[in-house]
């Protein structure tokens, strides 16, 4: 029998996860037949690739070799990912590239090395990442092989611009259409067959030579991926002599691939955006100075100065200077925001006045800014609902149009006795659209514009399934303390009641209050100081729990709480007073009476303060097409009643306990459906889960909003809200377009088949095109704004 350690071993062995770099994904479904083949690999439990982060997270045991193995059918280049803390990682700066083969082996001979744990190279800003102990004369060395530069990533030197690598796909590109031109111009000229059907072949060689090395991968494990497909093509129009229709679908498969490339890079640089709000380098004060170090170098405790002008490079909180702070990256709010000594600043916040003095709170992979990267990155990976089901559809979609297509090949010629060569070509011209590139591109594109665009916006959408559902709510309830309201109470009346001034009123009230800890006896003294009140405490201050408190005024003792203070007492409240108290608690204020045995002073009326927001946040949604807004509070009934009025919700629901608001939450999605629920994350946890959509009041990224809820407002501003619906609706909008139209044209295609009206030329650009229009259509989600 094995020993609880044994199991819990093994339970740690089978939940291993490695994370791995893909690089040149531009076909969705190719990728996703990636993906299922790295799943059934042995010892692989399960695999997950994110098309647009490229990355692919497998869990339990894998060999890496045999994942470069699937990944060259698709000609993936694919790096391990290595978590490794910062301490152990050393960033170069490769200068040089120009061959990606030649980088790619001197990536693998720098793996090899002694001491290192992984290295991973992008060819494209030449920066090494070396985990492990690091001899960089030895990397030095195995550079110089290649003609390579190296130094180390020092103070804030900027890498000069890279020698990008030939891209032979769009030289052969280039160089297949001037041979298509030749071909086509030398047939059309009455040349002989020796004169255009070199130049055509060339033209099919050049290019469809990727898609020919992708096929020839694929094609000895039964992958019939898009490669195959056009290759089937290309190849079947030669051997029934349609040469001319051969080079044009290589040639234009090569200028579609290229095209496909370019959008999905379009959608992929919304997330590298975000990785480069934050500096890389800072100014840190140390006992031997001060020094510009990379921000990975960087501890909790150190001294950053940052000068006007200047991004924050690291979360801290602010020891000397004042500023106005620019945190739209962070929050998405458009206005600075003016900080001093004590506040909090956030990596990539910038610095838009004074000079600053920031101790570092965070490390580097911590900050807000690399959380919200990292759950941006988490949420593009994951499948929508309606993604789940256009992969399910063209799963079953692929086989059934590639066997039509076999039927139309054989059937006719077999059993109605016509010609082969013209029920080939239809059935060739079937293959290039049995593809579903459009379909399966619909949706992810799609949902990776709109979270990205919610990110910078300062709205963290943590999932396509989430985007989906606000998108398709029919209400929203609100927690009224610390989401309708600041959560934090605010002097509102003054009132005077035997011949004092209202300043000789508040300052009475002060000076008892002072040395109360409750939150409404600072808002008394806060609201005094505010008006230009000099605070001198009462000597002889006494609290009395849950009613006020008491103290001596010019010899003469005063008490200062809420009536039931004076009830305990004995002492009756007139009717002038009974009736202004009652006057302010209608209008949702809490009353302190202030008096003594003999007589009242006065009374100051307090309430939790409305965020400026609201009102219009609520306004708002109302437009966007949300019907029912709810207010749930523990208020009693006739400050609930007031505060609804005030911001305009529909309904309220008063005098709720934290299990009361579930009962509520219940109610209202057997009553309206899909119902969103918007708190502070941490108090309305139940509820938020419970909801259909959980949705967060960030507090500027806190851990507990931002791991509760399922869309965090990072700036606590509501009128974020009404924009994450209309971004959501939008994409749904979107999505429901793309996929219309990839089914339309496909539809289409296939109906063109059998009277001979579908040319392989027209096949090829109904499938890339359509792909080309779906991402270009999705790319759209990139521009919406919060305010239209």
């Amino acid at each position: 029998m094995r020993s609880g350690d044994e199991v819990i071993r093994e339970d740690r062995q089978e939940s291993r996860r490695k994370v791995f770099h893909v690089e040149g994904i531009t076909c969705l479904d190719c990728a996703q037949k990636f993906e299922k083949s790295v799943a059934g690999l042995p010892g692989v439990k399960a695999a997950m690739l994110n098309t647009m982060a490229g990355k692919l997270t497998v869990e339990g045991s894998c060999d890496l070799e045999a994942i470069r193995k699937l990944g060259r059918e698709e000609d993936y280049k694919i790096t391990p990912i290595t978590e490794a803390p910062p301490e152990t990682e050393t960033l170069l700066q490769v200068d040089g590239i120009s061959c990606l083969d030649c980088a790619g082996k001197f990536e693998k001979a720098v793996n090899e090395l002694p001491g290192v744990a992984s290295a991973n190279l992008n060819t494209m800003t030449g920066r090494l990442t070396v985990s492990g102990s690091v001899d960089l004369a030895a990397i030095r060395r195995l550079g110089s092989e290649e003609n390579y530069t190296i130094k180390s990533v020092t103070q804030g030197t900027k890498s000069k611009p890279q020698v990008k690598e030939i891209d032979w796909d769009k030289r052969r590109a280039i160089l297949s259409g001037i041979a298509l031109i030749g071909g086509y111009a030398a047939e059309k000229l009455g040349g002989p067959i020796f004169a255009f059907l070199p130049l055509y072949l060339i033209a099919i060689l050049l290019g469809g030579w990727s898609n020919f090395k992708k096929a020839s991968r694929a094609l000895p494990r039964l992958n019939f991926n898009m490669s195959v497909l056009m290759s089937t093509a290309v190849i079947g129009a030669v051997a029934i002599g349609q040469y001319e229709e051969g080079a044009v679908v290589a040639f234009l498969y090569a200028i579609s691939e290229m095209l496909e490339e370019w959008t999905m890079d379009k959608a992929r640089r919304s997330i590298r955006q975000l990785m480069d709000i934050a500096p890389k380098m800072a100014i840190v004060r140390r006992s031997d100075g001060e020094a510009s170090i990379p921000v990975e170098e960087i501890l909790v405790g150190d001294v950053m100065i940052v000068s006007p002008g200047e991004k924050i490079a690291m979360d801290g909180i602010i020891l000397k200077g004042e500023s106005s702070i620019n945190q739209a990256a962070i929050t998405g709010e458009s206005i600075p925001v003016e900080k001093g000594p004590g506040a909090d600043v956030y990596a990539g916040s910038l610095n838009a006045q004074g000079s600053l003095e920031v101790r570092v709170t965070k490390l580097v992979q911590d900050t807000t800014i690399a959380k919200i990267i990292h759950m941006v990155e988490e949420a593009q990976g994951k499948r929508a609902p309606t993604q789940a089901f256009v992969d399910k559809f063209a799963a079953i979609y692929t086989p059934i149009v590639m066997a039509l297509a076999v039927g139309i090949v054989f059937i006719p010629p077999l059993f109605m006795g016509v010609a082969w060569a013209p029920w080939i070509y239809r059935g060739l011209a079937l293959l290039v659209v049995a593809c579903p590139c459009a379909l399966v591109v619909s949706t992810p594109v799609a949902i990776v514009s709109a979270i990205s665009n919610a990110a910078k916006h300062g709205v963290l959408i943590k999932g396509g399934i989430h985007l989906e559902e606000a998108g398709s709510l029919s209400a929203i309830a609100f927690d009224k303390t610390g989401t309708l309201t600041k959560g934090e109470p605010a002097v509102t009346d003054v009132v005077p009641l035997a011949g004092q001034s209202d300043y000789e009123l508040l300052q009475m009230a002060s000076n008892l209050e002072a040395r109360s800890e409750h939150p409404l006896a600072a808002a008394i003294v806060k609201f005094a100081v505010a008006h230009g009140h000099k605070i001198d405490p009462v000597t002889d201050f006494t609290a009395i729990a849950g009613r006020g408190a008491k103290g001596t005024i010019s010899g003469e003792a005063v008490f200062i709480g809420n009536p039931r203070l004076f009830a305990d007492l004995g002492i009756t409240l007139s009717a002038r007073v009974a009736q202004e108290v009652d006057r302010l608690q209608g209008e949702g204020k809490t009353v302190m009476v202030i008096g003594n045995e003999s007589r009242y002073y006065g009374l100051i009326a307090m309430a939790d303060e409305v965020r400026a927001s609201s009102a219009t946040a609520i306004e708002d949604l109302k437009r966007a097409g949300v019907r029912h807004t709810i207010m749930l509070t523990g208020d009693n009934g006739a400050t609930a009643k007031a505060m609804a009025a005030q911001v305009g919700v529909h309904e309220y629901r008063a005098e709720l306990l934290p299990q009361d608001k579930v009962t509520a939450m219940q109610e209202l999605i057997g009553k309206y459906g899909k119902v969103a629920m918007i708190g502070d994350g941490i108090n309305d946890a139940p509820a938020l889960a419970l909801s259909t959509v959980g949705i967060a009041m960030g507090g500027t990224g806190t851990d507990a909003a931002m791991e509760t809820a399922d869309i965090v407002l990072m700036s606590d501003d509501l009128v974020k809200l009404p924009f994450t619906i209309k971004l959501s609706r939008k994409s749904l909008a979107i999505i429901r377009q793309n996929i219309s139209f990839s089914l339309v044209i496909k539809l289409l295609a296939v109906v063109a088949v059998l009277p001979g009206w579908l040319t392989l030329w027209l096949a090829i650009l109904a499938d890339m095109g359509a792909s080309i229009v779906v991402t270009l259509n999705s790319l759209r989600l990139l521009r919406v704004k919060d305010r239209e």
